[in-house]
């Protein structure tokens, strides 16, 4: 490290040396330097370069030793020329073209059959996933059950399993339909006469779920005689209306019909 005292000696050293390495016999050509416009820090902007620069490659130099470039725009530079491959009847811009109604009647069509085509692919698509969430050949096979109605004695219910769920069906005696039939629709919960749930009074087809928490109820119990939830307290008359317990609705009537006399078809 070099002390304050020998700073002079050691630049007089380093340029000895470089004097010494010149041969001063060749003669050294002498470039022309470029001219170099010093513009004020404050003046610095696009519009005062533009005005302040010459024509020309020039060196500027634009605040705190900081140079740029500046080169100017160029106008030699050539536009292609697409004529070649223009229709001749859009060459001239000062006439109208006689083929733009044949042109927009092509684009017209293009633009309607993408369109038709994507529709009909949408609706395939569409239809696609909506049948593969379908039911089913095995399910659907259980979507409709037959019962001989002549396997169910008088004043017994009898449970089937239909689409999941329990199906009761109840051979009412005589007594049992006059019974149903006589109590006052006003005073039910859910208000329903008895002639409005069967379609054969001596039969009573209904769905075994209770409408309170979706439990099975009891058939043949309950304070009516009907049937009875014992997980809430829910009791339904041998109509399957709900008389007493937090169930809001009546059991469900699922869809049957009667082809014969002795046969039932349920769903």
């Amino acid at each position: 490290m070099l002390k304050p005292a020998n700073v002079p000696g050691y630049f007089r050293a380093v340029s000895q040396v470089v004097s010494n390495q010149l041969n001063t016999s060749k003669q050294v050509a002498i470039l022309p330097q470029k001219s170099v416009v010093h513009i004020p820090w404050s003046s610095s902007s696009p519009s005062a370069l533009s005005k302040a620069l010459p024509s020309g490659n020039i060196a500027i130099s634009v605040g705190p030793a900081v140079s740029s470039q500046v080169r100017l725009a160029h106008t030699d530079i050539t536009v292609p020329d697409f004529t070649h491959y223009r229709r001749d009847g859009t060459k001239d811009p000062a006439k109208k073209s006689h083929d733009e109604d044949a042109r927009k009647n092509f684009t017209y069509l293009m633009a309607g059959g993408l369109s038709v085509g994507a529709a009909y692919g949408a609706k395939s698509v569409v239809s696609q996933f909506i049948s593969s969430m379908s039911a089913s050949a095995d399910v659907l096979a259980l979507a409709k059950i037959e019962i001989k109605l002549s396997d169910i004695p008088e004043g017994k219910s009898v449970t089937f399993k239909w689409r999941g769920k329990p199906l009761f069906i109840r051979h009412r005696s005589a007594s049992e339909i006059q019974a149903e039939q006589s109590v006052p629709v006003s005073s039910l919960r859910d208000p329903q006469h008895d002639n409005d749930r069967v379609q054969n009074p001596s039969f009573l087809i209904v769905i075994g779920v209770c409408t309170h928490l979706g439990c099975v109820p009891i058939a043949n119990a309950g304070d009516f005689g009907g049937y009875y939830c014992p997980c809430h307290g829910s009791h339904y008359d041998a109509s399957g209306r709900i008389r007493k317990g937090p169930a809001p609705l009546n059991l469900e009537v699922p869809p049957y019909s009667f082809p014969s006399e002795d046969l039932l078809i349920v769903g």
